[in-house]
C-alpha cells in the first residue's frame, strides 16, 4: 500500500497525507485521525528512499508507552537505550495512549523502518499489541509477563512486592492495614493486592484485617484523596500500604495536615522507590522494582529477536522486586 491509497481510503488529497505525517499540527483533529486510522488498518510504510537500503536492518528501535515526564517510563527508557547502546542502535521513544495515537506510531515506525518495539504495559497496550502484529512488527512486552505470550516479555513478580510489603508491617506489630490501590484493570497494580491478602491470609488473620482503597490514577492526588478517607474510617488502621510512591507521598501529606506523625500513628509503605522515596521529609520504607534492569533485559530480548538468522524463541523474564526498609515503618503501632 502507498501513500495514493492511504489518501484514497481517507478521502483526502495527497497533500493532506503528507501533512498529518510530517505536520500534524495544520491538520484538522478529526481529518487527522481519519488518515492515521486508514494508515493503521491498511499498513501503510513510507519509504525513505537512499536514507534505507533495501535489506538492511534498520538501526533504531522503538520505545511506546506512558507519559514521557512519568519517571517509571523514564528508568524503563533508560535500560531499552542501554541496552540499544551496547548494539550501536538508537531508540526512538513514542509516547501517549490514546487510541488516536495509534496510528501516528505505526506510521512513524514505519516510515523509519524501526526494527521493533518494546511495547510498555498499561493503558491501551492489548490494542497496540493487536497492531504490532497485524503489521508483522516484531515487539517485547515490558512489566507483563503473561499479555502476549507470542512475544517476548520481561515483568516484576509484584506479588511477592505486595507479599513483602504487607509482611513487613506484620512483622513491626500492625494487624490492621489499609492497602491503597488502583487502578485494577493494571495488571502490575492487581498483583501488588493478591500479595498484600497473601500475606494476612499466611499469618492466620481475618481477610478484614487488609481494608482496601481504590484510586484512580497513581499520582499524589489520588493519595492524598485516600488519605483523607483513611482518617474519615470509624476503626483506623495502623499502617497503610500503598501501591505506589506517588500514592504514598500523597497519604503522607494527608496524614501530616491532620497533625498525625509517620510512622508512630501511622505507618506508610509505598512501591516502586522513586527517587523522592528516600529523601521525604519521612525516608519511606517501599519496595523497589528494578525498571532499569527490566528495561535494558527487553531491550536485550527485543535485539536478539530481530538479529539476522536469529533462532530465537519467546522469553518470558521475571524479575524480583526488593523491599527496602526506612523510617517510615520503623516505630511500634501507636495502640
Amino acid at each position: 500500500m502507498g501513500v495514493k491509497d492511504v489518501a484514497r481510503e481517507a478521502g483526502v488529497s495527497l497533500g493532506t497525507v503528507s501533512n498529518v505525517l510530517n505536520h500534524p499540527e495544520v491538520v484538522a483533529e478529526a481529518t487527522r485521525k481519519r488518515v492515521l486510522d486508514v494508515i493503521g488498518s491498511i499498513g501503510y510504510v513510507r519509504a525513505r528512499g537512499a536514507q534505507q537500503v533495501d535489506g538492511l536492518a534498520s538501526r533504531v528501535i522503538a520505545v511506546l508507552g506512558l507519559n514521557g515526564a512519568d519517571p517509571y517510563f523514564t528508568a524503563l527508557a533508560t535500560g531499552v537505550e542501554q541496552a540499544a547502546r551496547e548494539a550501536d542502535l538508537g531508540v526512538m521513544v513514542c509516547t501517549g495512549t490514546r487510541e488516536a495515537e495509534d496510528g501516528r506510531h505505526l506510521a512513524l515506525i514505519a516510515a523509519h523502518r524501526i526494527r521493533g518495539a518494546v511495547l510498555i504495559s498499561g493503558d491501551g497496550a492489548v490494542r497496540t499489541a493487536a497492531a504490532l502484529r497485524r503489521h508483522a512488527l516484531p515487539f517485547v512486552m515490558a512489566d507483563q509477563y503473561a499479555l502476549e505470550p507470542a512475544a517476548c516479555s520481561v515483568g516484576i513478580d509484584d506479588v511477592a512486592g505486595g507479599y513483602a510489603a504487607v509482611r513487613h508491617l506484620l512483622e513491626q506489630g500492625h494487624r490492621s492495614v489499609v492497602h491503597v490501590g488502583g487502578p485494577y484493570e493494571l495488571a502490575p497494580i492487581r498483583d501488588r493486592r493478591t500479595g498484600a491478602r497473601r500475606a494476612i491470609i499466611r499469618a492466620g488473620l481475618a481477610s478484614d484485617s487488609l481494608h482496601e482503597l481504590s484510586c484512580p490514577a497513581l499520582t499524589v492526588g489520588a493519595g492524598k484523596d485516600a488519605g483523607q478517607r483513611i482518617l474519615g474510617m470509624a476503626d483506623r488502621p495502623t499502617a497503610v500500604f500503598c501501591a505506589d510512591d506517588l500514592l504514598a507521598l500523597g497519604v503522607m501529606q494527608a496524614l501530616y495536615e491532620a497533625g498525625l506523625r509517620v510512622p508512630d500513628d501511622m505507618a506508610l509503605v509505598g512501591y516502586g522507590d522513586l527517587d523522592f522515596a528516600a529523601s521525604a521529609v519521612v525516608p519511606l520504607t517501599t519496595v523497589r522494582r528494578p525498571v532499569v534492569a527490566m528495561g535494558r533485559q527487553a531491550g536485550r530480548l527485543l535485539i536478539e529477536d530481530t538479529a539476522h538468522h536469529a533462532v530465537h524463541g519467546h522469553a518470558h523474564v521475571v524479575l524480583q522486586p526488593e523491599l527496602v526498609v526506612r523510617r517510615s515503618t520503623l516505630a511500634a503501632p501507636a495502640r
